[in-house]
């Protein structure tokens, strides 16, 4: 049951009917008040109860959830779905048996969903949400590959006094390059080119 209709004395007593059959709180709905109700003389004659219409709002983040599941199961892996959410960033983990899969080469599937989930979790565009979605610790060991990838190139660079590119990579890994690298006084970096085909170049 998501929406339902009340009644009460007063418009507030409508609302409490209302939460206590859905069984819910007040910031997890929506209230529309259909009838104010009237007061009768000396609170007897005449008077006219309250109407609402009490809805139960969508929950976002459980729903970006489900879709998730969906499309895992399109894909015919069978995974786990684990999430935890903190203020507006939601984040989702995957673990499973053919989990590879959902990784891809260098993490390109797992981008690719996570960037299918933050479309569908601000598409009504009510709240924002940020989202990560991570798979069997995948994206820290991504991390440390890619801040190791960047000491190497750095001194290459350095080494050959020339300018180095690196393979296109989404947004918040270059934000990995760029953060690995920005205490070296030797070398500077910044992106090139235009999505999807956006690098780093490391220059002496």
């Amino acid at each position: 049951m998501r929406e339902i209709t009340a009644s009460g004395q007063t418009v507030e007593e409508a609302v409490q009917s209302a939460l206590e059959q859905l069984n819910t709180t007040k910031d997890q709905v929506n209230i529309e008040i259909i009838d104010e109700g009237k007061k009768g003389l000396l609170g007897l004659f005449g008077s006219k109860r309250a109407f609402v219409k009490v809805t139960l709002a969508k929950n976002k983040v459980e729903e970006t959830k489900v879709y998730l599941k969906q499309v895992i199961k399109n894909m015919n892996v069978e995974a786990d779905v684990t999430m935890d959410v903190v203020g507006n960033h939601v984040n989702f983990e995957l673990s499973g048996e053919n989990i590879a899969v959902l990784i891809g080469k260098r993490g390109q599937t797992l981008n690719a969903l996570q960037y299918l989930l933050h479309l569908a979790i601000n598409k009504d565009g009510e709240q924002f949400y940020t989202v990560s979605l991570d798979a069997e610790g995948y994206r820290q060991r991504r991390k440390d590959t890619l801040e190791s990838l960047a000491t190497k190139m750095a001194d290459k660079a350095v080494r050959l006094n020339k300018k180095v590119a690196l393979e296109p990579m989404p947004a918040f890994e270059r934000k990995i390059i760029h953060s690995a690298l920005q205490n070296n006084k030797g070398i500077s970096t910044y992106s090139d080119g235009v999505e999807p085909h956006r690098h780093i170049v490391i220059k002496p």
